[in-house]
């Protein structure tokens, strides 16, 4: 071995270099021992007090690493007047962001985190609590939604009338401005299966005020009713202040929040969506919607041309043109004209595959079979395609006229109920018994759940619709919410005869401010605090619900105790309940938003 001059290094100085270098390798570790134990107690020390600043301890304490999650007290801000009506996703603020072609400015575009708000909606001046239902559907108060437009410009199709300080519902529309009860009248004359339980679920795009979902409430059949955001007319907004199901929303590029082969019946009254523009893809939507055998009614241009075309500012030739396109559209996608009179066209569905099979076997047939890539009840910000969901040929009982008829449909377990994961008719039936009892420990808690005090509920978090089901012979309706994060349980809630939509609590809900009178959810902070800040969600709950509404909150003890400090944030007022079974590991808020007017002027 030689050094770097090439000298060869002797025994006697090899020696006499290691001693030193060990010995150094001693001091520094024990140096470096030293000064750790000095730096670790100091972040130890800093770190404590970091923590204990940022939590307020509640009345008893707890060990940091099992004990219940604690948060600082806040008091949120009014947002300005200006927001009484804000729309997170669908604001009209944001509109020239987006292009303008297939209206795509109307679907949800989200603000991003650092535009979000954390401030409380206010209600418009002069708001008054609701009135309650049933005679909600016929008026509601000025002030909750002062718009002028809408009394203007559809007074004269018996839409709504201002007197005074209400604004009244003749049940007109554009196509029934004699009234929708002899529209419906009519329907159902052309439709048998509305009268006696065979369809329960609709949906109508495009609702005006909702007029015709409302009236379909008395014939058992419930309806969600849909339209986008607008500056003017907030039809979503005026048919839940009647207490009528409705929810924001556009075909436009993406698909409709909903599963595959869910509503029996699609309507549409004059809403002016182009059916057979664009390779007739928002007919499509609707052919995937829309369970087999199910029905779509059409009123409207170019139903009835032949008499109607005058008033249409068209010609006979282009509205005769228009018509037969439809037809040669609905018969390439399996649709049969079922029943027509007077300005009602009635279509029905293909009731099994027999009829795909055969038209989509040619590899030139146009509009062409989806793909088995993709995913049939695939909704939440899904892009349209321009072809044929088929409906899974192993579902032999999801057809209307093989599902049971309502009521029985209810508590029948629903054959797609195997495509959840542990889900068998066994796990439902104990989600039906555990929600009935659940249910009835609920109205001890709040008297108000089944009376005229509580109409529009949401279920912020279901899984088969047991809540929902539990509840269906009080005077109320409920949205039933499944995460687009969860198992997808939505066409079972569906398949029972009950109504929701996806949703993804990291954002806002497709409504108007002042909306739901209840919300409920059950354990939703244990399932979603990984992806979505609670004060969000929670701020959330407060825009949608009304002045004087409820939340029951069921969660985890860990969360309870923070999610009532917020709340007290929001001006709520929450008191800390037991469960039926008196478990200590989750606890029950009973919440209510209190009444309040804003304090702050117009931005504008």
């Amino acid at each position: 071995m030689k050094n770097k001059d090439s000298r060869p290094v002797s025994p006697s100085d090899k020696s006499s270099r290691v001693v030193p270098l060990g010995f150094m390798f001693v001091v520094l570790c024990g140096l470096s021992f030293y000064l750790g134990g000095i730096f670790c107690s100091e972040k130890d020390r800093f770190l404590t007090k970091d923590i204990t600043k940022e939590i307020v301890s509640p009345k008893r304490t707890a060990d940091a690493s099992s004990g219940p999650l604690q948060v600082e007290s806040v008091a949120f801000p009014e947002c300005s007047i200006d927001f009484q009506d804000y729309t997170p996703c669908t604001d009209p603020k944001r509109w020239k962001k987006y292009g303008v072609h297939r209206l795509t400015f109307l679907e949800r575009h989200c603000p991003p985190l650092f535009e979000r708000k954390e401030c409380l909606v206010p209600p418009p001046n002069g708001y008054k609590p609701p009135i309650k239902w049933p005679k909600s559907r016929d008026e509601c108060w000025y002030r909750n939604v002062p718009y002028d437009w809408i009394n203007k410009q559809k007074s004269n199709q018996n839409w709504l009338r201002k007197e005074g300080e209400k604004f009244r519902f003749p049940g007109g529309g554009t196509m029934f401005p004699h009234g929708v009860g002899a529209y419906v009248d009519l329907m159902q004359d052309l439709i048998p299966e509305m009268k006696d339980g065979t369809i329960r679920t609709a949906i109508d795009t495009g609702c005006g005020v909702a007029s015709w979902g409302g009236d379909l409430l008395d014939r058992g059949i419930l309806t969600i009713s849909l339209a986008p955001r607008d500056n003017h007319e907030a039809q979503v907004q005026f048919a839940l202040e009647r207490g009528i199901p409705a929810i924001l929303g556009v075909i436009s590029t993406q698909r409709l929040p909903f599963p595959s082969n869910s509503f029996d019946m699609a309507h549409c009254s004059r809403c002016l969506i182009p059916w057979t523009e664009f390779g007739g893809i928002y007919l499509l939507e609707i052919n995937r919607i829309l369970r087999p055998g199910g029905f779509w009614v059409l009123s409207g241009p170019p139903v009835n041309y032949e008499n109607r075309w005058r008033g249409w500012n068209t010609t006979i030739e282009d509205q005769k043109s228009d018509y037969e396109k439809l037809q040669e559209l609905l018969t390439s996608m399996c649709f049969t004209l079922y029943n027509k009179k007077d300005d009602i066209a009635v279509w029905q569905k293909s009731k099994d595959n027999s009829c795909f099979t055969k038209k989509l076997s040619n590899p030139d047939a146009y509009p062409p079979k989806c793909d088995d890539g993709t995913e049939p009840d695939s909704a939440w910000y899904t892009p349209l395609r321009p072809c044929v969901v088929v409906p899974n040929p192993k579902l032999k009982k999801v057809a209307l006229n093989i599902i049971p008829k309502w009521p029985e449909r209810l508590h029948v377990a629903p054959e797609r109920i195997a495509d959840v994961h542990g889900g068998s008719a066994g796990a439902f039936k104990h989600d039906d018994s555990k929600w009935k009892m659940r249910v009835k420990h609920y109205k001890k808690l709040l008297p108000g759940l089944g009376t005229d005090k509580i109409r529009n509920v949401m279920d912020m978090n279901t899984i088969y619709g047991g809540f929902a089901a539990a509840v269906i012979e009080d005077p109320l309706w409920v949205m039933n919410v499944v995460s687009s994060y969860a198992a997808n349980t939505l066409a079972v809630v569906y398949d029972r005869g009950l109504v929701g939509s996806y949703h993804d609590w990291c954002e806002a809900f497709s409504t108007y401010p002042r909306t739901y009178d209840l919300l409920h959810l059950d354990g939703l902070f244990t399932t979603e605090s990984h992806r979505c800040d609670m004060k969000y969600v929670l701020l959330e709950m407060d825009r949608i619900l009304r002045p004087n509404g409820y939340a029951i909150i069921r969660e985890s003890n860990y969360f309870v105790d923070s999610v009532a400090t917020i709340a007290k944030g929001m001006r709520w007022g929450c008191r800390k309940e037991d469960t039926e079974y008196g478990v200590d590991k989750e606890r029950i808020l009973i919440c209510q938003k209190k009444l309040w007017y804003s304090s702050k002027q117009s931005s504008t």
